[in-house]
């Protein structure tokens, strides 16, 4: 079976409003490149306890989980910790991470034109960015080589890593995607075909979504209320999504049920998802 996929967005600029989040739309849009759907998603300050509990719960879940932000090594940056307490797992440098942070210290020390020194306090405690709860593994960094980090959890699931810079994490989340997601991948074209019903109760249409869900597997049955709608107003879309050549046999069992309701139907739409 498919897993469910999570999003954690760990940060306190993010809740405080001083930066918007921009992780949510674009791990959508890779997901959905993949014919994945995301199930969920927590937004957690720069709290440990919160960020522990949030991350127990994922690992303890059977899900696949991205959790953006907080893995550097500045006070404020508190996901490595707060993974390995999730793990009840100590913290331990990892070999081919702070491998890969002292190449990109070096290329940084050749741009600037000055010589490398390893043992600068600087330098070693940029080290730190390759400590992770042991056991992990690194997912590479384009960027700037600096990598993040995958867990498995006991519930089956895992956790990756990356960090709260987009430039950074959406190629990250791809690679993680293509490395161990590639299973799961519905390449096959999906369409959402729904209509605007004016007039109509959400409570009064349950039976027919229902009925149209169990007589064609694989579809999925969607209403969406409006109540203040610049265009239609007080409204609900009522539509089926699905695989695209399962859709046009459950979209006309939609319209024929909808013959039994008393609702003004208005403007259709088609989606190519």
């Amino acid at each position: 079976m498919t897993p469910s996929f999570g999003l954690i967005i760990v940060g306190d600029e993010i809740l405080s409003g001083k930066r918007a989040d921009k992780h949510l739309p674009k791990v959508i849009e890779l997901l959905a490149a993949r014919g994945l759907g995301l199930a969920y998603a927590d937004y957690v300050g720069d709290d440990r306890p919160r960020i522990t509990a949030a991350l127990r719960k994922a690992f303890a879940s059977p899900d696949i989980v991205f959790s953006c932000g907080g893995i550097g090594a500045t006070p404020d940056d508190h996901t490595r910790q707060c993974a390995a307490a999730a793990l009840e797992l100590p913290l331990a440098p990892h070999p081919e991470a702070q491998a890969l942070i002292r190449e990109r210290m070096q290329d940084v020390a050749r741009e600037q034109g000055t010589a490398f020194e390893p043992e600068r306090p600087d330098n070693l405690h940029r080290l730190n960015m390759g400590v992770f709860p042991q056991g992990a593994r690194i997912i590479p960094n384009p960027y700037n080589k600096i990598p993040g980090f995958s867990c498995d959890g006991p519930g089956g699931g895992m956790v990756h890593f990356v960090p709260g810079f987009p430039v950074m994490a959406w190629p990250m989340v791809e690679w993680v995607l293509e490395r161990y997601c590639a299973r799961w991948f519905n390449r096959r074209p999906q369409t959402e075909h729904s209509v605007v019903l004016y007039g109509a109760m959400e409570g009064a249409l349950t039976p027919l979504m229902e009925r149209i869900e169990a007589e064609h597997p694989g579809i999925k049955v969607f209403s969406l209320p409006s109540v203040d709608h610049p265009v239609h107003g007080r409204h609900v879309e009522l539509g089926v999504k699905g695989d695209a050549d399962k859709v046009p046999a459950a979209w006309h069992a939609l319209r024929t049920g909808l013959h039994d309701f008393g609702a003004t139907i208005g403007p259709e739409m088609v989606r190519h998802l």
